[in-house]
C-alpha cells in the first residue's frame, strides 16, 4: 500500500513542478494542485485502508479491558504486575 502512496505522491509532486513552470502557471496553483490532487486523496485513501486495523485494534483493547474486568488471569503465565504480597503474622 504504501508503495502505491509514494508513487501517487511523486506524481503529484511532479503535476506541481509542471504547473509552476509552465509560463501561465504560478506557485499557488502548483500548491493547489499539490494539494487537491497529492494529499486529499492520499489521505483518504490512508484513513480507508487503514479501517481494518484500526478496527482490530479496538476490538482487541475492548477484550483485553473485558478480560480485566472479569478479574478472571490471563494465562499469560506471569505474574500480575500490581500484585500486593501477603502479610505474615506474627509468631
Amino acid at each position: 500500500m504504501y508503495l502505491v502512496v509514494i508513487a501517487w505522491t511523486y506524481v503529484a509532486v511532479m503535476m506541481a513542478v509542471a504547473e509552476a513552470n509552465h509560463p501561465r502557471g504560478s506557485v499557488l496553483g502548483a500548491v493547489f494542485t499539490f494539494v487537491l490532487y497529492g494529499v486529499a486523496p492520499v489521505a483518504l485513501l490512508i484513513y480507508l485502508m487503514g479501517r481494518p486495523a484500526r478496527r482490530a485494534a479496538r476490538a482487541q483493547r475492548e477484550a483485553a479491558e473485558a478480560a480485566a474486568a472479569s478479574g478472571e488471569p490471563d494465562r499469560s503465565g506471569e505474574a500480575a504486575a500490581d500484585a500486593v504480597p501477603p502479610m505474615r503474622k506474627e509468631p
